[in-house]
């Protein structure tokens, strides 16, 4: 009895223990981050997203943390965002600067809790601190040696998350094949469409369209900015025709295909592309490059 009582005590104690430093890190609170002046004004606020994949042990993501925290000012037009390994989200939440804001790389087709093994639902996500979430990869679309999420899957997923409140990167893009065929512009309307259905023209508020070439997708080949702004403006078109012009002219439209801080400038100069979704390179100080890349 005396044991079982000493080794409950014990537990209570150290849960406790637990428990405080919990409270005492939330008190603390995120770094303060600094904001620079605002890049050339554009009828859209600029939006760079950092996609993180399955990258890092917690130690190397700990340092990649720092080193962004280091990195200087961001451009007070830039919203800045990094979708992170799920098992990183809450470290992330806790030590990252308070000006990027923390989001993940996917979510679950249902919107409360149930038997979904291995699933992570968009009203957990929103529960821990997050605020946004990417929907529609191009790797998730075309499935990990198993089926991939076909576009009315994307779709469900996007207003599920839309509707616990995250916002969406919402992501479309063609195959080099696709690409070369010259069907580039009815792959994406194909994966638009059951978007258009299910989302409100409320609703569109909260998403962006990251427009990601799947055979620029770490290939280290990318469109070349005309390239890219072809198809900026013909998705920004659709939208206008098949939505409504009011909300083509507000949604932001990102490059998803091998950004970086070498070409970030050029492509960031075309008139529809409103940011990017980065991969490779927001694993490193470059991030910071693509996102004062922003005209000036």
């Amino acid at each position: 009895d005396n044991l079982m009582f000493a080794v409950t005590a014990a537990a209570i104690g150290a849960g406790a223990a637990y428990l405080a430093m919990g409270a005492k890190a939330a008190s603390k609170g995120r770094p303060k981050g600094q904001a620079g002046p605002p890049g050339e004004e554009g009828d859209r606020r600029y939006l760079i997203g950092g996609n993180w994949k399955c990258n890092g042990k917690l130690e190397a993501n700990k340092e990649r943390v720092k080193v962004f925290n280091e990195a200087g000012p961001i451009p007070s037009n830039v919203d800045v965002v990094l979708c992170v390994p799920y098992l990183h989200i809450s470290m992330v939440l806790s030590e990252l600067r308070d000006d990027i804001e923390v989001g993940a790389q996917n979510s679950g087709n249902f919107s409360s809790c149930g038997a979904y093994t291995g699933e992570t639902g968009a009203h957990q996500l929103k529960d821990i601190g997050c605020t946004w979430v990417i929907i529609g990869h191009s790797e998730r679309r075309e499935g990990f040696d198993m089926p991939g999420e076909p576009n009315e899957l994307c779709a469900k997923k996007c207003k599920i998350a839309v509707d616990q409140g995250l916002k969406v990167m919402f992501c479309i893009g063609e195959k080099k094949e696709e690409r070369e065929k010259g069907v580039t512009m009815d792959v994406c309307a194909k994966q638009l469409e059951p978007l258009k259905s299910a989302l409100t023209k409320e609703d569109w508020g909260k998403i962006s369209i990251a427009y990601e070439p799947v055979w620029a997708i770490g290939t280290g080949l990318t469109a070349t900015p005309e390239m890219a702004q072809e198809t900026h403006s013909q998705v920004r078109k659709w939208i206008s025709d098949n939505v409504s012009p009011d909300v083509a002219k507000a949604v932001r439209i990102q490059y998803g295909g091998s950004m970086k801080g070498a070409n970030a400038k050029d492509l960031l100069a075309q008139p529809d592309i409103d940011g990017g979704l980065i991969g490779g390179a927001s694993l490193k100080a470059d991030f910071f490059n693509v996102i004062n890349g922003i005209p000036k």
